[in-house]
């Protein structure tokens, strides 16, 4: 009797372990900390120099030291900061915070337009200038309207839609990697930065909507991406840094920092030559990927970690050598120009590397504001120009 009583026991016990393992689900083995991403016919197991096990906050390009110091020069009067943080007042003053959001977003491919896919990505630049502003001035009203923006969204959104038949249907994914980060650091700023010991107001209940939002796009768009080799997987892997630190999960963040490592030195080849510029024809998708690893790198270094901007023999920044070279179009094909929008990732790569060729670029546009189509945040010039107090 005693055999079959331990028998029994052994066995209830692994049907348990089976079926807690079973419950793990789909989800989790997708932002699992070892991701093995097919690259063409090779499946890469990645395994990253860097895992944490806790985040700073905020942490997503910006910390309490660094808003706190770029807040102070304006309010000090120093006279660049001051024309800096008037890209941050511009866009704010020319962009009224919306009444209604939409439920479904639809998106097209290769520059199709719709009202929804207009506001999402005009709303995510929105609410983090006025986050900025609210971090600069202290003035409540900038943090209702920043909430009320990523409340309306995260409250009212359900799905992405396809435009049309010609639409890529990956292209939700693309559309979420893009405006997701830019939310995720205006709220990394309502929730966790402090003005005299005071945050923002943000309630619990809302922070909770907004992880639901984060999920839902992470889960269903964002984690569907397929293998392009290109600015698509740059952006999926900074969105997903970005979203593991608002939600405190090592394991979306790694997943992410796995895919940056991964493309990286795919990207951008081993002479810093981007071959997306000669095949998309334009000055402006090289730039989606450089901007995506720029921002990568910095959230890993407000987190601790330098090693992406070191990664491949600093392949970011023989990336940016040859964003210098297409500007002087003396590449193999022609496609930029000094007329040509530089993006914002530029000033956050500079502030890292200070080379010449980075110290160029910048010095076409600067200060720097938001991307001509609104895809990644901006107003770098403002929050990363001279700025050493990253954590």
């Amino acid at each position: 009797m005693k055999k079959n009583t331990i028998f029994y026991c052994l066995a209830v016990s692994v049907l348990f372990a089976t079926a807690l393992l079973l419950s793990c689900g789909k989800q989790q083995l997708k932002d699992s900390l070892n991701t093995s991403t097919k690259t063409g016919a090779t499946t890469k197991t990645n395994v990253s120099t860097a895992q944490i096990t806790s985040f700073i906050h905020p942490g997503v390009l910006n910390t309490q030291a660094s808003l706190d110091y770029v807040g102070g020069q304006v309010n000090g009067g120093d006279a660049n900061r001051t024309a800096y943080y008037q890209k941050v007042i511009d866009y704010v003053d020319s962009h009224p915070v919306p009444t209604s959001f939409y439920a479904t977003v639809v998106v097209g491919s290769n520059g199709a337009t719709s009202p929804s896919k207009s506001q999402i990505r005009k709303d995510a630049e929105l609410a983090y200038a006025l986050a900025l502003r609210w971090a600069k001035t202290g003035t409540q009203s900038w943090a209702d309207k920043c909430i009320q923006i990523l409340n309306g969204w995260s409250y009212t959104f359900q799905n992405y839609a396809l435009l049309d038949a010609s639409t890529n249907p990956n292209q939700p994914g693309l559309e979420a990697s893009w405006t997701t980060p830019s939310f995720v650091a205006a709220a990394e700023i309502m929730r966790y930065y402090q003005i005299n010991g005071h945050g923002s107001g943000w309630s619990a209940a809302d922070i909770s909507q907004f992880s639901n939002y984060l999920n839902n796009v992470k889960n269903n768009y964002i984690n569907n991406m397929p293998v392009y080799n290109n600015n698509w997987n740059a952006s999926q892997g900074y969105a997903k840094m970005a979203i593991g630190i608002f939600l405190n999960s090592t394991s979306v963040y790694q997943n992410g920092y796995d895919l940056i490592t991964t493309y990286l030195p795919i990207i951008v080849q081993s002479n810093g030559n981007i071959p997306e510029y000669c095949n998309r024809q334009d000055c402006v998708h090289f730039q989606y990927s450089l901007t995506a690893f720029a921002y990568a790198a910095q959230l890993a270094t407000i987190q601790g970690d330098n090693s992406l901007w070191t990664a491949n023999s600093s392949r970011i920044s023989a990336g940016y050598d040859y964003m210098r070279a297409a500007y002087g179009q003396t590449t193999s094909c022609n496609y930029c120009s000094t007329s040509s929008p530089v993006f914002p990732g530029v000033e956050v790569a500079y502030n890292h590397y200070q080379t010449g060729n980075l110290g160029y670029l910048r010095g076409l546009q600067a200060p720097l504001g938001v991307p001509n189509d609104n895809t990644f945040l901006g107003f770098t010039s403002y929050t990363h120009y001279g700025v050493t107090s990253l954590q």
